[in-house]
């Protein structure tokens, strides 16, 4: 079922429907660093700085799902942006690995651009570090990047304003580490260029000029992103996930009618860079597995703090025309994956049991979720962790991933050498291998790792790459890590 928390928010909101709109709920992903910086205030009545930081303070004591976590007072007078005191109120909580920067301001207008088209503006690629070593592990189509011969496995070597002042990736974090490597990268605005010096086997080394321009991400690759795979006469589907955004629909629902048009009931569930979003996606991804489920089969819990027991709900499953009945599936994840794509496996895990592996590394660790409340007159969206999530065996609150929750897993690396779900590719691979039976080596459980320490490899893993992040990720960089 979509959640639309019709009644659930009065306040100053506009509608309950629909996208990241007001009253939405989500699942995204978190962030590494400090909160998204409180957008710039208007001179609307309301929007003084401590009269939104105030109004911010009252719908956490309302919502907030860890309410004993929160200070009985705290003076927001030293605090300069609501940001930074939202991170101050939630302080315990995150101590605790419960809200690692998961309760946010954020602003109206650009949710709303990503969340029902996708809009973002950028090279339009997901970049991520190998020691001091960049390289591109996704490329979009439809952008600048991909326009300038950048994929999947290119490495950017140097980055400059100009041929004249190209500096080395490795001299740039020798200065200033990720931060000077993301301000090297130039501020989210469409018309910012960049020179680069860059390398792959395709066209060896060569100095290209990337400007970023206004692009709408497509949820499923019309590249790679859904297609059946031969595996040596095994035919099995794949679907990779780039983000749980309302466009996600259409090309999910046409992958498994292809899937069940073919007669193929084992896939590979790629979401191993989607750091989250919409609830309601993550539902229709679980019903287009649902063929063999009823209406009385939950799929998950939803439940809110005590004081709003009220609004808790239970989603059940909902068989679409698409849907099929899968005998065995393969969640492809590492720690960028996150929050509504570990809703999926979840809500699968009690139907599929040893049927279904978590292949790739240990997950993000995100079993909680946020709903909207919106101060319009100031352009801020306050995105308040205010309900968690279960299975239908209450399984929840794996903080630590999904690791020690699933009942198979396979360890893989992500191996840029080839395109996502090519038969080649490391974890690719290893998911085609579960599917057909044959032994691997399992996941470890591995706990405690802050949000910020966390890379899509975990310790001792066959590959320890960190998604490049911002301190102050935009909308689509919290659901699409490593975006620029």
């Amino acid at each position: 079922m979509r959640r639309t928390l019709t009644a659930l928010i009065a306040l100053s909101l506009a509608g309950c429907s629909g996208g990241g709109g007001s009253g939405s709920v989500s699942a995204g992903g978190g962030s590494t660093g400090t909160s998204t910086p409180t957008p710039t205030p208007t001179t609307a009545a309301g929007c003084t700085l401590r009269e939104r930081q105030t109004w911010a303070a009252a719908q956490l004591n309302e919502w907030y799902l860890f309410p004993e976590t929160l200070p009985t007072s705290l003076d927001p007078t030293p605090y300069s942006t609501v940001g930074a005191y939202v991170d101050a109120l939630t302080a315990t909580a995150r101590s605790q690995g419960r809200d690692r920067y998961f309760t946010y301001v954020t602003s109206i207008a650009e949710e709303n651009a990503y969340y029902n088209s996708g809009s973002s503006a950028g090279f339009g690629f997901r970049l991520y570090l190998s020691g001091n070593r960049l390289y591109s592990a996704e490329t979009f189509e439809g952008t600048s990047a991909l326009a300038a011969g950048i994929d999947r496995g290119t490495e950017i070597q140097a980055i400059g304003t100009t041929t004249a002042n190209l500096q080395n990736v490795s001299d740039i974090l020798a200065s200033g580490g990720t931060d000077a490597l993301t301000a090297a990268l130039g501020p989210s605005t469409a018309g910012t260029s960049r020179v680069m010096r860059i390398n792959d086997t395709a066209g060896g080394t060569r100095v290209v000029t990337v400007s970023k321009t206004d692009y709408t991400l497509d949820p499923v690759s019309s590249r790679y992103g859904a297609k059946i795979i031969d595996d040596g006469g095994h035919r099995v589907g794949y679907v990779n996930l780039r983000t749980f955004i309302n466009t996600a629909d259409s090309p999910l629902r046409a992958a498994f009618a292809n899937f069940k048009a073919q007669g193929v009931t084992e896939v590979i569930i790629d979401l191993r860079y989607n750091g989250g979003g919409l609830v309601s996606i993550a539902e229709l991804m679980g019903n287009l597995m649902g063929a063999n489920r009823s209406t009385s089969d939950v799929f998950d819990y939803m439940t809110f703090r005590a004081s709003k027991s009220a609004q808790n709900e239970t989603a059940y499953f909902a068989p679409q025309t698409q849907s099929i009945a899968p005998t065995r599936v393969a969640f492809i994840g590492t720690s960028s994956t996150a929050s509504a794509s570990e809703l999926v496996a979840a809500g699968m895990l009690p139907y599929l049991g040893t049927n279904m592996a978590l292949v790739g590394t240990n997950t993000y660790g995100k079993p909680v979720g946020q709903i909207a409340i919106d101060k319009a007159a100031c352009d801020d969206r306050f995105r308040i962790i205010a309900f968690a999530l279960e299975n239908r065996d209450h399984q929840g609150a794996y903080f630590n991933g999904l690791a020690g929750t699933v009942k198979a897993s396979c360890r893989a690396s992500d191996d840029i050498a080839y395109q996502l779900g090519d038969p080649r590719e490391a974890s690719t691979r290893a998911a085609l291998d579960f599917i057909q039976g044959k032994s691997c080596t399992a996941i470890s459980a591995v706990g405690g790792t802050s949000a910020s320490a966390r890379s899509t490899g975990e310790t001792g893993s066959p590959s320890a790459q960190q998604l490049l992040s911002p301190k102050a990720p935009s909308v689509p960089q919290r659901d699409v890590p490593g975006l620029f």
